[in-house]
């Protein structure tokens, strides 16, 4: 079985970071492994506080994983800090395994899960040590500075994130309200575009989507996906996520993590 690892921050509501990163390597036939970057006291209304490990602890947990397992794709999801972006990047630069970062920011509440000054660490850290970033469009518009209004902006902001040496950036288009559906577009250092597209679905219960998507990503990366191929098929496992809802707590609810071989495989079945 090949081995997944997510570093990222816990979500004690369960629905996003570290959980919903795990439930989706299992969901997806990997197995999880994590390196745990900061504690958070949440659920489905917000965030009420947050507890960051100590850099030089996140870098043992990654070792613990490295030196035991043959790691074959690793994702980031909150990193919180400059100095744990360092470190995390210092420490898997010559990893050589095929690394996707979600540069998480803010929770679906409004709370900031990084600090202000750790977006310059990022870019000149961990942007160019990764095979995939997988920003939103707000993420998309701190890190680039670029105001994405357009099709242009997208694509400016795109190149410019390129730029900073990513394989591969995809920008999430969730946050594109005037779009009838949610397009998701990629794209590649050779120049080569793509948009993945699924139906926008009418639902507040999107918590964890950013954290589902890249961990699919890499889950799907890890058994030997293309990177095309990857993203599709974790484009299918996030819709499915979201469109068999949990119903879950009175505030951004979870999606669900196991709607993709309840649902999407059946349906494949049937169809055929």
């Amino acid at each position: 079985m090949s081995v997944t690892m997510t570093i990222a921050g816990s979500d004690s509501g369960g629905g996003a970071g570290i959980q919903a990163d795990l439930k989706t390597f299992q969901e997806l036939k990997t197995f999880g492994t994590s390196s745990i970057t900061a504690l958070t006291a949440q659920n489905t209304l917000g965030v009420q506080d947050v507890f960051p490990v100590e850099a030089s602890f996140i870098v043992k947990q990654i070792n613990a994983i490295l030196e035991d397992f043959d790691v074959k794709a690793i994702k980031t999801g909150m990193l919180f800090s400059s100095t744990i972006i360092r470190e995390v990047s210092n420490r898997l630069k010559d990893t050589k395994i095929p690394l996707i970062i979600d540069p998480v920011m803010i929770a679906k509440g409004g709370a900031t899960l990084l600090q202000s000054d750790a977006i310059d660490a990022m870019i000149q850290d961990l942007f160019p040590i990764a095979t995939i970033i997988t920003p939103n469009i707000p993420e998309a518009e701190a890190i680039s500075g670029i105001a994405i209004k357009s099709e242009d902006d997208l694509q400016l902001a795109a190149q410019k994130l390129l730029s900073f040496g990513p394989q591969v950036v995809i920008l999430k288009g969730g946050h594109l309200s005037d779009e009838s559906e949610a397009i998701d577009r990629v794209y590649f250092q050779d120049g080569t575009t793509l948009n993945f597209t699924a139906k926008r679905l009418p639902t507040k219960d999107t918590h964890g989507t950013g954290c589902t998507f890249s961990a699919a990503i890499t889950a799907f990366i890890a058994r030997g996906f293309s990177i095309e191929d990857a993203i599709s098929e974790a484009k299918k496992y996030i819709h499915a996520a979201i469109s068999h809802g949990l119903n879950l707590g009175h505030g951004h609810g979870p999606t669900n993590h196991f709607a993709y071989n309840d649902h999407v495989n059946k349906e494949m079945v049937s169809n055929g």
